[in-house]
């Protein structure tokens, strides 16, 4: 029985992976394409390997030529740009309470930013929806 493992273990060979990187340089805020990305033949940890998911995912930060591209580095487009007026909502125990808020950040579905109501000038932490209003949780 050892010999047998010890055989198989011979013809064991690395395991095929790719790892997935940029075609060219993509400026943060890029929306991904087909032909933006592409697969390398080598292993890194923690980078992507499956084009198919970056599609239409937004480059969080410049992705630069022949660099890996990592989980945190894309991210779904922004439905709320800075400095846009939004909507901002404030839900707690069935009360919801609507205003006016100027966004001081950038954010996808899901991201927290930093809101300014403009009728009290007063900064508020919001989750960005994916309608593009402004929630605010207690």
């Amino acid at each position: 029985m050892i010999r047998v493992v010890a055989l198989l273990a011979l013809f064991a060979g690395p395991a095929a992976a790719e790892t997935l990187v940029a075609v060219r340089t993509l400026p943060a805020g890029h929306v991904i394409a087909p032909g933006d990305v592409s697969l390398r033949p080598n292993v890194v940890e923690g980078a992507l390997s499956d084009p198919e998911a970056v599609l239409g995912m937004e480059a969080r930060v410049a992705l630069y030529a022949g660099r890996p591209i990592r989980p945190g580095e894309i991210g779904p487009p922004a439905v709320i740009e800075r400095n846009q007026l939004v909507n901002l909502v404030f839900l707690s125990s069935g009360l919801q309470i609507s205003t006016e808020g100027r966004a001081l950040d950038r954010a996808g579905p899901g991201d927290m930013l930093r809101v300014m109501n403009t009728a009290s000038r007063n900064t508020v932490t919001a989750r960005a929806g994916l309608d593009g209003v402004a929630y605010v949780f207690p």
